[in-house]
């Protein structure tokens, strides 16, 4: 008996963060503001990636970035090394970020002061795909360590994402990591979908992932 009434109580979460992400995306727009979000499992890289790319574009842009994690400032205090301005968000038990979580940690941010945003997910592949965050770009990490499967084990993830983003390319030889596979599983659940491949340690492809997101500023 119980069932429906949760499936309902999940509706009508979900379509209340569907009007909160709406409204973000409005506020986003007025402001002139591009924002990327970064969904991964823990452990693919994704801070020590989104901290390269804070640095390198701070020397062109003006940039700031959303941290969730169910626990600690830690990431925070590891991004603000970039000198970007960088707040956490501490999600307590929730898995995921919501709209409504967004919306209060940008209070006191004057938006229109800022060209780029980067939101940092907490690291889970499943219920992140259900959240909208009002971003223009949602991006999707997968590391070589964790397979060339990866696709295929989350495909919700990936269909809710715009780019997929290969990382710790440093060390594919040494797990022998297969790219090929990992880009074929890719086009199998979400044909026709950009795929990059970088090293946050080396800096290898790290050129062509600015170039996808300063392309943002043009569209």
């Amino acid at each position: 008996m119980s069932e429906p009434r949760l499936v309902e109580v999940r509706r009508n979460i979900l379509k209340a963060n569907d009007v909160a992400a709406r409204a973000l995306r409005e506020r986003f727009r007025a402001a002139a503001v591009t924002t990327v979000s970064l969904v991964s499992s823990p452990g693919s890289g994704k801070t020590a990636f989104l901290e390269k790319t804070l640095t390198a574009m701070r020397e062109r842009w003006r940039v700031a970035a959303l941290v969730g994690d169910l626990a600690t400032e830690n990431d925070a205090a590891r991004l603000a090394r970039s000198g970007a301005a960088v707040r956490q968000i501490v999600t307590g038990t929730v898995c995921h970020l919501e709209a409504e979580m967004v919306r209060k940690a940008l209070d006191g941010w004057e938006l229109s002061e800022l060209d780029f945003l980067f939101v940092e997910n907490v690291g889970n592949l499943v219920c992140p795909s259900s959240y909208d965050l009002g971003e223009q770009m949602r991006v999707v990490l997968l590391s070589v360590t964790e397979g060339e499967d990866k696709p295929l084990k989350y495909p919700t993830i990936f269909h809710s994402a715009d780019v997929a983003v290969i990382t710790k390319m440093d060390l594919a030889a040494a797990v022998e990591f297969d790219e090929a596979a990992a880009r074929a599983n890719v086009e199998r659940v979400r044909p026709g979908m950009r795929v990059l491949a970088v090293s946050a340690k080396t800096g290898a492809g790290m050129d062509e992932w600015l170039r996808a997101v300063e392309e943002l500023r043009c569209v």
